[in-house]
């Protein structure tokens, strides 16, 4: 079941076609990736999601139905451009927002104690925004992204300005929420991201979907059959008409072979079995491109 779609959305701004019939479609309960280089209409697709702004044509539905005005408290939002008042306290700035997402003010201070324990930062409740750090902040923007318990959360850039420890923290809540049947959509260029938490992409560049799929589904269809071979011994001289050696790097008891195969029908087996009659194998794995390089041939491509 689809959680959120947005079924051929187009939006114009004077002669500029920010998006030009885009279609995603958002399964419940998962991490979906959306992604695309700047100003390729990311951003005016979320603020439609959002019902800040609204589509030319087009239409979206949350949850099986179209979307109304209530919805938007079932939405988490976390801008790249952070909305923090940067004059009031920790504790000021969470309550505001989250009596503005329909809390009480018993529950948000419930959750807001929460979160704060959670986060191990209830030292900081009564600091002002502008007296913390720019990852310190990002986790209270976080904070006030999910303290409505919302069940889709779109996080826009959410790792800017973290250090690799808060990044994992934050990573692993997502994965939490995720677990917890929440629905998130990421947007970001951290493709090391996208490969570790995203089940699916959508892919824009220009206005116009470029690429879309399960995440390794994706990565599988633009493969290059190269291989990993991890041997024993010292060295390895296999001349083949099977495959080509890329790179050979040496250890004290083995060595890392990249092979790419010379032509894509040849059963892996058939390559296993060449090797192996003179060489042992201590392991056999497929190189498969990252998110990162199927980024830039897709945008690069379709840029020209």
């Amino acid at each position: 079941m689809y959680y959120l779609e947005a079924n051929d959305i187009v939006k114009q701004y004077g002669d500029y076609k920010a998006l030009s019939g885009v279609t995603v479609k958002v399964p419940k309960g998962c991490v979906y990736g959306l992604l695309g280089p700047n100003g390729a209409g990311k951003t005016s697709l979320i603020r439609i999601i959002n019902r800040i702004t609204a589509p030319d044509s087009g239409q979206v539905f949350i949850n099986g139905h179209a979307s109304t005005a209530e919805d938007i408290y079932r939405i988490g939002y976390m801008p790249e451009e952070r909305g923090l008042y940067k004059k009031m306290k920790v504790s000021e700035q969470i309550m505001f927002l989250a009596r503005l997402r329909g809390l009480s003010k018993d529950q948000a201070k419930e959750r807001m104690a929460y979160w704060l324990s959670k986060f191990g930062i209830t030292s900081w409740e009564n600091k002002r925004v502008m007296e913390l750090s720019k990852g310190m902040q990002q986790k209270i923007q976080f904070i006030a992204t999910v303290i409505h318990d919302p069940d889709l959360m779109i996080l826009d850039e959410p790792f800017s300005g973290l250090d690799p420890v808060n990044a994992e923290i934050l990573k692993n809540e997502i994965l939490e929420l995720k677990d917890n049947g929440k629905t998130i959509i990421l947007s970001t260029h951290n493709m090391a991201s996208v490969e570790e938490l995203c089940d699916e992409i959508t892919l824009i560049n220009k206005s116009q979907v470029v690429l879309q799929g399960n995440v390794r589904d994706v990565r599988s269809q633009f493969k290059k059959h190269i291989f990993k071979l991890t041997i024993g011994g010292d060295s390895f001289d296999c001349a083949s008409s099977l495959f080509s050696i890329q790179e050979i790097a040496s250890h004290k008891t083995s060595i890392d072979v990249l092979i790419q195969k010379k032509d894509a029908e040849i059963p892996n087996s058939q390559v296993i079995r060449e090797v192996i009659d003179r060489y042992e194998i201590l392991s056999f794995e497929e190189i498969l491109p990252t998110m990162n390089d199927i980024f830039i041939q897709i945008v690069s491509k379709t840029t020209v």
